[in-house]
């Protein structure tokens, strides 16, 4: 079978389901999690009790959001990436508004209803905050970052890095930091490596929500690419790959099944146990970020951390 002509067909998401779900194992980029369902889901993920990453950090903020302004220097413009609705980066804003009478922030996300929500919460609420949010895959790179005055902070939290193998992050956060400027600095979010007891209620909670959002995936590519995955025909799995320390997620046909992407004129054939991989969160050692950090050619001044060691934020920055 022949590959479809992608520059003829309207969705961006086109290419990467089609090469995702023809592969061998099959997988899907968690990048097709956020639509506007997935977006809205994912809030709700952020809010639930097994869920500690996100109140984990976001105590690591309320804690030490003032150190972290004033560590990364004067006269900043926040850029973040992968940045949502921004509820956590309220709290480096209103520390960098303790500091300097203005600032830019550039929220960056694929999702155009979370950036507008960011926005939306976030105009009004801070005098002196200009908010230009920018709709686009950060991970292709971002060479507009280097046309942007004076020096730069960029956020990068949540442990978004965790979606990336080890080797692709280092790649990704060198061709970030290409765009940026000597003196400019990364705050990067980091959830630690610890017991599967703690990860994996995490990411398969009792009430469902994340096998929703994880589910979701598939009425995205129904809607974009005319398919017809039927979404009852599939089962979350959430589990820890110690060997590669990650939890990772798939969902898993409950039964032999064809689904047809009309769009791509292309039917998709699984069998009952076969899974679609969707997504890797790497929890991390310090060996393993330091390696990634020197593979991008940052350089490590500061580290926060909760009491337990779950979360870490860290402060690096582009050599002088």
């Amino acid at each position: 079978m022949s590959a479809p002509n992608f520059s003829v067909i309207a969705s961006p998401i086109a290419s990467e389901v089609y090469e995702g779900l023809t592969g061998h194992p099959k997988s899907l980029s968690p990048k097709l999690f956020y639509d506007a369902t997935g977006s809205a889901l994912f809030e709700r993920i952020t809010e639930l009790p097994e869920y500690y990453l996100t109140r984990t950090e976001r105590s690591i903020l309320a804690e030490h959001a003032g150190n972290m302004i004033a560590s990364a220097g004067p006269e900043l413009s926040l850029i973040e990436l992968g940045a949502g609705t921004a509820s956590k980066t309220r709290l480096l804003i209103r520390a960098a508004l303790q500091r300097q009478p203005r600032l830019d922030f550039y929220p960056i996300d694929v999702s155009r209803s979370a950036l507008d929500e960011a926005r939306a919460h976030l105009n009004g609420d801070f005098p002196g905050l200009r908010v230009a949010p920018v709709v686009a895959d950060y991970s292709r790179g971002l060479g507009q970052l280097s046309t942007l005055p004076g020096r730069k902070l960029l956020l990068y939290l949540g442990s978004s890095i965790g979606n990336f193998e080890p080797m692709q992050a280092g790649a990704m956060l060198r061709m970030m930091r290409s765009s940026l400027r000597p003196g400019d600095a990364l705050l990067l979010g980091t959830d630690m490596a610890k017991s599967p007891d703690i990860l994996i209620p995490a990411y398969d909670d009792a009430a469902g929500v994340t096998a929703a959002f994880n589910k979701n995936i598939l009425a995205h590519i129904n809607r974009e690419l005319d398919a017809d995955f039927h979404l009852d025909a599939f089962r979350h799995v959430a589990l820890w790959n110690q060997h590669c320390s990650r939890i990772e997620m798939h969902l898993e046909s409950t039964r032999p099944q064809v689904v047809n992407l009309r769009h791509l004129g292309t039917r998709i054939h699984l069998n009952k146990g076969e899974r679609i991989h969707t997504e890797n969160s790497y929890k991390f050692t310090r060996g393993i970020l330091d390696s990634i950090l020197d593979m991008a050619g940052f350089v490590a001044e500061q580290t926060w951390t909760d009491e337990k060691s779950w979360f870490a934020l860290h402060l690096a920055r582009v050599p002088e």
